[in-house]
This record gives C-alpha cells, sequence and structure tokens, in this order.
C-alpha cells in the first residue's frame, strides 16, 4: 500500500536545489502517485489532481481569456452549466453555447471564429445522451480548438476518450473512480505536453489539490474499479429491464437497453454501459416524491458512483441550478428521477423499486 506523506514543506541540501519535492502544494509524493495512477487508467502520460471535480472545471477553464468561446452539451452536468453561466462567464469574459452534441451537424452550426474548447459529457448527465466522441475531435481539430471529455458515468473502465481523439478527460472522482462516497475529488488527464505544462502552472497557482489522505484513499478505491464496474453494469441492466416493463413508468433511459436512442454508437465506443438509469415516472412532482420518499435501500441523495445505491430527482437536487425553462427543454421534468445503481443484491434492488412504485397513487 501506498505511504501517506503529510509534510506540508521538505528540507533541501541548498536554498532551491531540492530532492524533488519542496511544498505540497507543487507536489506531494502521495499525489503524484495517485495522479501517475489515473493517467495510466486513462492510457494518458500526464494526470493532475484536484480537490473537486468543479476545481478541475475551473482550471481547464482558466487556460482562456475574455471572448474565447467554448460550445458544450446542452443537458450538462447542473454544477458545470452553474459554473460557466454563473462564473466563467462573468469573470473571464469566456463565451459559451449549449447545444445537442448528440444531433449531427449541431456542434459546426454552434462553431465561432472565438471557439477554442468542446465540452461534452458521454453519457450526459441527466439524459444520457451519448456523443460521438471521434466525430467530435475530429470536427474540434479540424478548426484548430481541444476537446474535453467529462469521463464520470463511466469511469475508464468503460471508455477510455483518449484512445477515441479526445484531448482532455476529466473525472469527478468522487465519483465511480474512488466508489466509496468518502472522498470529494477530481482529476484532468492529457497526453498533450503542452496543455499539461499550462494545466501544472495553473494546479500550482491555484492551489485547488487534494490532500495526501484523499489521494490515499482515492487509490485505495481504485484497486477494486474493475470488479465494482462489472456489478454497476449488471444491476443497472437489471433494474433498466424492470422499469421498462413497470406500467407506471413512462420512459426509461439506459445506454444498455436496445431502446436508448443511441444505444449502437454506445456498444461502438464504450466497452460497458455504467451503472447510471434515468427514467421518467407516469405523473409529476407528486409521483416523484412519494416514489423517492419510499424507497429504503436506495437513499435519497444527490451524488452517485458509490458502492451503494442512490436515487434523486434532478430538477430539485442536482439541476436546480438549471433555470426552469432550460429544464423543461431539456426534459428534466418534474416526474424524472435517476438512479445510481449500487453492488447490492439485485433482488434487494429490485423489491425496493417495486415496493416503492406501488406507494406511488
Amino acid at each position: 500500500m501506498p505511504p501517506i506523506s503529510l509534510s506540508t514543506t521538505f528540507a533541501q541540501p541548498s536554498p532551491g536545489v531540492n530532492k524533488g519535492y519542496e511544498y505540497s502544494r507543487t507536489g506531494n509524493p502521495t499525489r503524484n502517485q495517485y495522479e501517475a495512477n489515473v493517467a495510466a487508467l486513462e492510457g494518458g502520460k500526464y494526470g493532475l489532481a484536484f480537490a473537486s471535480g468543479s476545481a478541475s472545471t475551473a482550471t481547464i477553464l482558466a487556460m482562456y481569456g475574455p471572448g474565447d468561446h467554448v460550445i458544450t452539451v446542452d443537458d450538462v452536468y447542473g454544477g458545470t452549466n452553474r459554473y460557466f453561466n454563473k462564473v466563467s462567464s462573468i469573470a473571464s469574459g469566456l463565451t459559451f453555447t449549449f447545444v445537442d452534441l448528440s444531433k449531427e451537424g449541431e456542434l459546426e452550426k454552434a462553431w465561432t471564429d472565438k471557439t477554442k474548447l468542446v465540452w461534452i459529457e458521454t453519457p450526459t448527465n441527466p439524459t444520457l445522451k451519448v456523443i460521438d466522441i471521434q466525430r467530435a475531435a475530429k470536427v474540434a481539430h479540424e478548426r484548430g480548438a481541444l476537446l474535453v471529455v467529462d469521463n464520470t458515468f463511466l469511469s475508464p473502465y468503460f471508455q477510455q476518450p483518449l484512445q477515441l481523439g479526445a484531448d482532455i478527460v476529466v473525472h469527478s472522482v468522487t465519483k465511480y473512480i474512488n466508489g466509496h462516497s468518502d472522498v470529494v475529488g477530481g482529476v484532468v488527464i492529457t497526453s498533450n505536453e503542452e496543455v499539461h505544462k499550462k494545466l501544472r502552472f495553473l494546479q500550482n497557482a491555484l492551489g485547488a489539490v487534494p490532500s495526501p489522505f484523499d489521494s490515499f484513499l482515492v487509490m485505495r478505491g481504485i484497486k477494486t474499479l474493475h470488479v465494482r464496474m462489472r456489478e454497476h453494469e449488471k444491476n443497472a441492466l437489471a433494474v433498466a429491464q424492470f422499469l421498462e416493463k413497470h406500467p407506471k413508468v413512462e420512459t426509461v433511459r439506459y445506454p444498455g437497453l436496445p431502446s436508448h436512442p443511441q444505444h449502437e454508437l454506445a456498444k461502438k465506443q464504450q466497452s460497458g454501459f455504467g451503472g447510471m438509469v434515468t427514467f421518467w415516472l407516469k405523473g409529476g412532482l407528486k409521483e416523484s416524491r412519494l416514489f423517492l420518499e419510499n424507497l429504503h435501500i436506495f437513499a435519497c441523495a444527490e451524488s452517485l458512483g458509490g458502492v451503494e445505491s442512490l436515487a434523486e430527482h434532478p430538477a430539485i437536487m442536482t439541476h436546480a441550478s438549471v433555470a426552469p425553462e432550460e429544464r423543461q427543454k431539456l426534459g428534466i421534468h418534474d416526474n424524472m428521477c435517476r438512479l445510481s445503481v449500487g453492488i447490492e443484491d439485485i433482488q434487494d434492488l429490485i423489491g425496493d423499486l417495486t415496493l416503492a412504485l406501488n406507494a406511488v397513487q
């Protein structure tokens, strides 16, 4: 097991001469091992660790300045949407266009001569749209821009965007990579040396780095990533199939179902379908509340990707910062529920969902 180096400063044999470390914001043995670990998982050359997924996002955006334009997917994670619209656009003068990048040609239509970055999630949060990474990379690179892929929902075990042409991969390690709901963190991986140098400078300058203990905990979680992801997927597929047949469920969205609009694309660019299931109940907010209040094994909570099963209401919880009219356009309605299917016994999970759905009138 890797040791935890708690030192914040390191003795130097001579002024300005160090043995690889000088100050833990700049570099720490435990964090550096963690960064090398996640880079290897994604097949990348360089890994950079941050105190949260949001800090990862902010550091990437700090590479750009006033007038630069970013194209992103329309139903991007609510926290990312908030940072783009309410922080970066004001503090840094960046402009953003939100479009449905699952539709061919939409990326090109949104392009301007100021576009410097394309930011996608695939699958997206929470509607689970699948975006063609290779195609997005081709469009971005032909026009001199970089492609960022948020790979949080699938983890490196089920998808490796760098191998599909992405320049930067970002994760909230709070989710599947750590997998135990006891660390908040983020990572950025790239094989682009110039991008790495810029991000390494910003990581040190902005200082939003994880503690050595958090770095240790994430490496501990990574040791079971492959085992956990297989169980998440197996359970999620069973849950999705159950919900798809239930009379009180209007629609189910899971990339592993043939009914998913981008099922064939998911099979092509992913090696698995993950543990996230989104569905729409027949009804509205009242029915959603009844369902969520009557779950016992699924905890009603934000976040995802832990060994335990979670259920949430995106319109009220994770995507509350998205304007109501935008939520309606995106299909984030009051009858939408999002499940992070854990690794418990599948019969227990199906039984829990059955009882909660029985409570919905």
